[in-house]
């Protein structure tokens, strides 16, 4: 049974640890549960309530009123707000569930009523992104197991894979020509995969590299695929610990090439980059540049 510190049930289910506090003192749905040295707790169970309890919530319901519902009708009204709601909170607190869960059918039906709803550029911005954030965040605090992150991570892969499978691309007088890559080490792939759906969409021609891709590699492609952009992620820290260097050698590597880097190992180095090596600091300002 995993157990859950009051700061991660916090960072789950969006409900402030102040007001938590507040439900256990007034109600009996949600008593946590103690260490030997008193410090409060909370299972797998609790968890999953509370994410129904707050979505109940944030629909207008009281706590008052949800505290006197049993577990049946509690699920019903769940089950009754998440066939016919959009909003991005609600989604997360169903895509949340479903990784805990191991639930692959409740993830499909919550993301595909999302993607049939707002479309699917937009439910990958508006859901899938903010989740894979809070996911990250949960798995660097050890509040998931790395099991459950990579079942929702290869269940999100899939779509983004299915979405390409299913793009006609014609390129035109406008297209241009990006490579896709990560660096060694860096296996991170969802932003790259659906950096690749843009692009297509767009019609532009794409050599998708994929990850972990050694750095030799990356003059073999510009030989013989002549591309106008590379575009890259870098997440986790590198293999030699030193992404100023990589980003340098890259950028004195191909100085004729526009070279975009997103991730969280960007972001301190940003106003510092090469003249050709742009930072992504986002969806948007991916967009921005394709």
């Amino acid at each position: 049974m995993a157990q859950y510190s009051i700061k991660e049930v916090e960072t789950l289910s969006g409900v402030k640890a102040h007001t938590l506090r507040i439900w256990e003192q007034r109600y009996d749905f949600l008593k946590p549960h103690r260490t030997d040295t008193n410090i409060r707790y909370y299972s797998d169970d609790q968890l999953r309530m509370l994410l129904n309890i707050s979505m109940l919530n944030r629909e207008g319901f009281r706590i008052s009123k949800i505290a006197e519902m049993t577990r049946e009708q509690l699920g019903q009204e769940v089950m009754r707000i998440a066939d016919t709601t959009n909003h991005a909170d609600h989604l997360l607190d169903q895509l949340t569930q479903s990784m805990l869960d191991f639930n692959e059918h409740r993830f499909e039906r919550t993301l595909s009523q999302a993607i049939m709803k707002i479309g699917f550029e937009a439910a990958f911005n508006n859901l899938v992104f903010p989740f894979m954030i809070r996911t990250g965040v949960l798995w660097a605090t050890g509040a998931i197991r790395p099991a459950q992150e990579h079942f929702i991570t290869n269940l999100i892969r899939r779509k983004i894979s299915v979405a390409i499978d299913n793009q006609f691309v014609e390129p035109n007088e406008n297209s241009k020509r990006y490579v896709l890559f990560l660096p060694e080490g860096e296996t991170h792939e969802l932003l790259l995969l659906f950096t690749e759906f843009l692009l297509r969409q767009k019609n532009h021609h794409v050599a998708y590299l994929g990850s972990s891709l050694p750095f030799e590699d990356i003059s073999y492609i510009n030989e013989h695929f002549k591309p106008d952009y590379l575009i890259t992620f870098i997440t986790v820290p590198l293999h030699n610990g030193n992404v100023k260097e990589y980003v340098s050698n890259l950028s004195a590597s191909f100085p004729a090439i526009d070279i975009l880097i997103g991730g969280s190992q960007i972001e301190p180095l940003i106003g510092l980059l090469p003249y050709n090596v742009k930072p992504l600091t986002g969806i948007n300002s991916l967009v921005k540049y394709i």
